[in-house]
């Protein structure tokens, strides 16, 4: 697999692994911990090089379990984890972003990871309640301890990724995008392409809607997020589903899949541009890996904008509470 720069000299993979799903999210969680640790390795053998995990996830375990499994295989990968939430008896409770606790994560994710540094640390929310100057700052100083090599931002808004880019170099804001999902282009994209950070999409799939796995007569398992998210009631997957019939058509003129489209759509928006989609299994690392291998014209890619935005999407990407975090 070919390589991707992301801002500040970060290299990595130009598809990623999301490893949220190995232990939370999408229902019954794997029952067999060594099978998720062979996936982990098995996508760098495939060429996948850059990880993606939180504290938040589990919590704490999804950290413990990407730790496990890349530490034999440490020189070759980028980690990156998150900070932003106060977790009290193993659920998240709100925010958390004083200079204080982002410490204490990080120091807490360094052991549950097994490493000496943190590639990439992002702010998983934007806290209202402290300046995203402070948490500029504090990160710098993990950076200048050894600690953290890059800072990162998640479904920030540009005004607060430029505020904190003037304190400390912002790498990479990640963000939900993919072809219905389209929030970060207006002015998030611009932002980043103007001060030269990179972006990294999360559920490039649309949570696997965007695969042609998700119809109106699936049934979500118990504890799939999925069945919490307005966009995935009944009624709105069956006014989303012409953007994947057409997804799906184009991809057999190209002898690949749905989701391959998919994620080369969002690798032809810029060349700073790394997806993250997330699977437990190690076909679908296959499968999305060989996505940088599937062209799209001009034309193709301006025919699956054209149809996006004319179909339009029916139902909010996350909940009332979820939606009110986001862009801040």
């Amino acid at each position: 697999m070919h390589t991707r720069l992301l801002g500040q000299g970060l290299r990595v993979s130009a598809i990623g692994l999301g490893a949220m799903g190995m232990s939370q999210s999408y229902g019954p969680n794997p029952g067999d911990r060594d099978a998720m640790i062979g996936v982990l390795r098995g996508a760098v053998e495939r060429g996948v090089t850059f990880f993606d995990t939180a504290e938040v996830y589990g919590p704490y375990v999804n950290e413990e379990l990407v730790g496990e499994a890349l530490e034999p295989l440490r020189d070759q990968v980028v980690i990156a984890t998150k900070f932003g939430w106060r977790i009290e008896d193993g659920r998240s409770v709100g925010l958390d972003s004083r200079p204080d606790q982002i410490k204490r994560v990080a120091d807490a994710s360094l052991r549950r990871l097994r490493t000496d540094t943190i590639d990439l640390f992002y702010q998983h929310r934007v806290d209202p309640d402290v300046p995203i100057e402070d948490v500029a700052g504090t990160v710098g100083e993990l950076v200048q301890a050894g600690k953290v090599r890059h800072f990162g931002l998640s479904e920030a808004a540009a005004g607060t990724i430029r505020r904190a880019h003037a304190v400390h170099p912002v790498t990479a804001v990640q963000s939900e995008y993919s072809l219905w999902t389209r929030d970060p282009e207006p002015d998030v994209l611009p932002t980043c392409a103007e001060l030269g950070i990179g972006f990294v999409p999360f559920s490039p799939l649309g949570k696997g809607f965007l695969t042609g796995t998700v119809t109106t007569a699936t049934e979500f398992a118990s504890g799939d997020i999925r069945a919490t998210i307005p966009r995935f009631a009944a009624d709105n997957r069956a006014a989303n589903q012409a953007l994947v019939e057409h997804l799906t058509g184009l991809a057999r003129a190209k002898d690949a899949t749905p989701g391959q489209v998919a994620l080369a759509w969002l690798l032809a928006q810029r060349p700073w541009i790394v997806p993250i989609p997330g699977t437990r299994r190690l076909e679908r690392v296959e499968e999305n890996a060989a996505a940088t291998r599937v062209p799209l014209s001009a034309d193709e890619r301006a025919d699956l904008d054209e149809l996006a935005a004319r179909i339009g999407v029916h139902g909010n990407r996350y909940n009332e509470h979820h939606m009110s975090l986001v862009g801040r």
